[in-house]
C-alpha cells in the first residue's frame, strides 16, 4: 500500500498504441490508451467486435508489445522487453483464462493445472499439492485424473481457471470467459471468478456479455481502438 492507502498500482499504460503494417496503410488496434489497473480491481472491457478489446488485453499481459506508448507492470517497463523477458513476467505474474480454454487434450486435469508451475521450477511434488489444491478451489477435486474430452465446457473452464492461478498471479486477464458456456454454466464460472477476485487477485475480463460486466466494479467501453467510457461503481 502506497501512503495514502491507495491500493498499488498493479499495471500502468500511457498513450499504449499498437498498429499493424497493411499495405493500404497501418490499421491501428489501439490508439493512445491510458489506463491504471490497481491491486484487487476487477475491471470489465466492453465494446463492440473488432473495437481493439483483445488487443489492449494482450498489451496488458505482455503478450504483444506496443508500436508506441509505454507499459509498466509494478513499476518496471515492460513495453520495452525481450520475448523472453515478457515470458518470464506473464509465468511468474499474470494468470489467463481464454474462451476456447485450451487445455491439453493428452493430460489430466491436474496435470494441466500443474504445467506452468513445472514451467517456473516449481517441484515436483509441490506443483502436484498446489493443483489438487487449486481443483478443489474451482470444485473440481474428483476431476483431478480425467482428461478433457471427458469434461463439460463448464468444467475445463473451471480447470483453466485453475490453471491461471497456478503460480499465484497478481493480475489475472480472461478474454470471453463465459462465451463457450450456456446460461447456467456461464454463471457459475462467472461466479467462480467473482471468488477469484474477492480472494485479492486484481482482474481484467473482456467481454460482450452484460451480465457479466456488470459484476465487475469498473466497466471501461472501447470504439475503434480507444476508451470511450470509464466508469466505476
Amino acid at each position: 500500500m502506497r501512503g495514502n492507502d491507495a491500493p498499488e498500482t498493479i499495471v500502468e499504460a500511457k498513450d499504449l498504441t499498437r498498429s499493424f503494417a497493411m499495405p493500404a496503410g497501418p490499421v491501428f488496434a489501439v490508439r493512445d490508451v491510458t489506463l491504471s489497473i490497481r491491486a484487487g480491481e476487477h475491471t470489465a472491457i466492453t465494446g463492440p467486435s473488432g473495437c481493439g478489446k483483445s488487443t489492449l488485453l494482450h498489451l496488458l499481459g505482455c503478450v504483444d508489445a506496443p508500436s508506441s506508448g509505454t507499459l509498466m507492470f509494478e513499476g518496471k517497463e515492460a513495453s520495452t522487453l525481450s520475448d523472453r523477458e515478457r515470458s518470464l513476467l506473464r509465468l511468474r505474474h499474470i494468470g489467463f483464462v481464454f474462451q476456447r480454454f485450451f487445455l491439453l487434450p493428452m493430460l489430466t486435469a491436474a496435470e494441466n493445472v500443474e504445467l506452468p508451475q513445472a514451467e517456473a521450477g516449481v517441484p515436483r511434488d509441490e506443483r502436484r499439492r498446489r493443483s489438487l489444491e487449486l481443483l478443489d478451489y474451482v470444485g473440481l477435486a474428483s476431476r483431478a485424473d480425467h482428461r478433457p474430452s471427458q469434461l463439460s465446457g463448464g468444467e475445463m473452464q473451471r480447470v483453466a481457471i485453475a490453471r491461471a492461478l497456478s503460480n499465484r498471479p497478481r493480475l489475472l486477464l480472461a478474454d470471453e470467459p463465459t462465451g463457450e458456456l450456456d446460461q447456467a454454466t456461464g454463471e457459475h464460472v462467472a461466479a467462480l471468478l467473482d471468488r477469484v477476485n474477492a480472494d485479492g487477485t486484481a482482474m481484467v475480463i473482456v467481454t460482450h456479455d452484460p451480465a457479466l460486466a456488470v459484476r465487475a466494479r469498473r466497466v471501461l467501453t472501447m470504439r475503434d481502438g480507444r476508451i470511450t467510457e470509464d466508469v466505476s461503481r
